[in-house]
């Protein structure tokens, strides 16, 4: 039997991309999308694909059960990639709006990875890859809620890392930079929720916050497809030893070489630019 890996967020960007691909690599794909009707739209187009909504503990549950039910008690990977953005000041942000982030972004891919190690460790091996961003380690304004959700992962997971040591299960993290996806559309939708323009002083930072996230496209000269997250995510599923991190995109190693060696304050004049 081909290997079975479980991916969250496939309804579009990365993780249909990577629904598609490992399927056609010949790994028993079980993609999970939240809404019914992506579902259905993904298995007309081959896939096996369930619903999974990680702001829903019941939800992630009985995603965990129709896997195993799918792939005869087995699983060889879990791609944990579904997450929206939070756009707005943290000064403006309801506690709400935080809670909710967490809950789809880092809750409930903690709970997912809880109750899927179990059969890992009874397999004696596993793989399991988290999409991070380079907001997991560079943080810019008005992301807050995402920046928090994304370092807070990257902590979990150097964590788990060291407490999976000796178990023949590897866990990493891939960290892309701008990827051409929904994701703005999304975060668009979440920022409407949550944020008054009208009684900020951030009001005038907000519109053009709102024309970025209104493009159809990002424009960026550093923007890659979704596609460009398939090699390293095929490479930590299959290296004997696989990367702790991945980086993607031209921003995401620069940052990461900045972080490493600017003092703070020179650092953040260029992510003031930079956001």
């Amino acid at each position: 039997m081909s290997k079975a890996v479980l991916i969250t967020g496939c309804s579009s960007g990365i993780g249909y991309a990577a629904a598609h691909a490992l399927h056609q690599r010949g790994y028993q794909v079980i993609a999970s999308c939240r809404q019914r009707h992506d579902v259905e739209r993904l298995q007309g187009e081959g896939l096996t694909c369930i619903q999974l909504d990680l702001s829903d503990s019941q939800s992630i549950h009985n995603a965990v059960q129709s896997t195993l039910a799918l792939t005869q008690g087995r699983l060889y990977g879990l791609f944990n990639n579904g997450a929206y953005g939070q756009p707005g000041a943290l000064e403006d942000l309801p506690t709400d709006a935080l809670r909710a982030q967490f809950e789809s972004n880092f809750f409930g891919w903690h709970q997912l990875v809880q109750e899927i190690l179990p059969i890992m460790r009874q397999q004696g091996e596993g793989r399991i890859v988290q999409n991070s961003s380079v907001l997991g380690f560079a943080a810019m304004k008005y992301r807050g809620a995402y920046n928090a959700s994304k370092f807070a992962l990257e902590g979990w997971t150097d964590t788990l890392r060291l407490e999976l040591i000796g178990s023949g299960i590897q866990i990493s993290l891939i960290e892309p930079g701008p990827i051409e996806t929904r994701f703005r559309a999304n975060a668009l939708q979440a920022f409407h929720q949550w944020i008054d323009t009208d009684n900020s002083v951030h009001q005038v930072a907000y519109q053009q916050q709102i024309q970025r996230l209104e493009k159809e496209s990002s424009n960026n000269a550093f923007v890659l497809p979704a596609e460009a997250c398939i090699p390293p995510l095929i490479d930590a599923l299959e290296a004997p030893r696989p990367k702790i991190r991945y980086r993607v995109t031209r921003p995401t190693k620069i940052f990461a070489i900045l972080k490493r060696l600017l003092p703070s304050r020179w650092l953040d004049k260029i992510l003031q630019k930079a956001a």
